[in-house]
């Protein structure tokens, strides 16, 4: 038998795309895309705390029917940090009923963000709180003993962060606070005080109403007292400082969001865990002068591409200091920021 070439009808049939048989899907699975949901009808929530994966949030705030959730967050946002003052866009089961849950599905942009890092080194930054417009520093006057440059370091932060410092010394009644607040002269910044019996609840808490204020400070200086005598029935567990060592002894864990309601209106304080030592690896280090306020004004008058170091030739703030124009804290205060600027200087 001889070969014959196929006829014109039976070469189209050969190569017809409609003869192709797609291999079935028993599974019936819909190709991955990374579109998501847009979640129109998400409500907006404060985040209050977060606890082992769960998130304590408030929806309607404001309003008569506002209620505490708890949410988990959404897949997506799994390389996303939530964090205590986050506005957070929430779906799914929002009655507050025992047992329900709730799904975070976004973050609303921050105004603000508070970090700290290990040490100063460290790149990688810790997210201490979002959205804060106010810091409280709350130092005490004895037991444990003040530290002037860790307050600096809290100042840097959250001026950096474009958040308004505050300072309470608590304690006083053990010790003359004067000392420790002349190394903040010429600082333009508010300070409380207070003693055992005589705690100025009022005049802070009208400093608190309209703002969201994050409390920061070392281990044992009353941080969580103070918080419990402003917001009843927060129930923030306090501590005892250590004799031995002087140091306080960790006593809040976690950092939560708790309404304080004064005469005059209401605020939100942010409580955080005491910290031994508040790195700045995250902090842009031409904004480590503007915690010195009086010493950037002095520094106005300073050569251009000064480094305020003490072998700067013609700096206007290690002359304004020899000449005792910065009262008896400015060396002290000179040598804190000379020491930032050297631990900064190198990176």
């Amino acid at each position: 038998m001889s070969w014959l070439p196929p006829d014109d009808d039976e070469e189209d049939l050969a190569y017809d795309e409609s003869a192709f048989r797609a291999r079935p899907n028993p599974k019936a699975n819909r190709p991955r895309t990374k579109r998501r949901p847009a979640h129109a009808d998400a409500r907006i929530a404060r985040v209050l705390g977060v606890d082992r994966g769960r998130y304590q949030v408030l929806v309607d705030e404001d309003e008569p029917t506002e209620r505490e959730i708890v949410a988990t967050r959404a897949r997506e946002l799994r390389r996303t940090p939530i964090v205590t003052g986050d506005r957070a866009r929430v779906v799914g089961d929002v009655s507050g009923t025992e047992g329900t849950l709730s799904r975070i599905v976004g973050i609303e942009d921050r105004t603000t963000l508070l970090r700290r890092s290990a040490d100063d080194t460290d790149q990688v930054e810790r997210v201490v709180v979002a959205n804060a417009d106010q810091m409280l520093v709350v130092v005490a006057a004895a037991d444990p003993e003040p530290r002037a440059r860790l307050v600096d370091r809290y100042l840097i932060a959250a001026l950096d962060a474009g958040i308004r410092p505050l300072l309470v010394v608590t304690k006083t009644d053990l010790a003359d606070p004067a000392p420790f607040l002349s190394h903040f002269d010429g600082i333009d910044i508010e300070v409380f005080t207070s003693a055992r019996g005589e705690m100025p609840v009022e005049r802070i808490g009208a400093a608190l109403i309209g703002h969201s204020t994050v409390f920061v400070g070392h281990s044992g200086v009353g941080k969580s007292t103070l918080v419990n005598a402003l917001v009843p029935g927060a129930r923030r567990a306090t501590g005892h400082v250590n004799e031995v060592t002087g140091r306080g002894r960790h006593t809040s864990s976690s950092t939560v969001s708790l309404r304080y309601r004064g005469d005059g209106g209401s605020g939100w304080v942010i409580d955080t865990p005491g910290v031994r030592s508040f790195g700045l690896g995250h902090v842009d280090p031409a904004n480590i002068l503007r915690a010195f306020t009086d010493l950037a004004t002095v520094a106005e008058d300073c050569p251009r591409g000064c480094t305020h170091l003490p072998d700067a030739p013609d700096c206007a703030i290690i002359a304004a200091v020899a000449e005792g124009k910065l009262g008896p804290s400015g060396a002290a205060r000179l040598d804190s920021l000379q020491r930032l600027l050297t631990t900064f200087g190198g990176r």
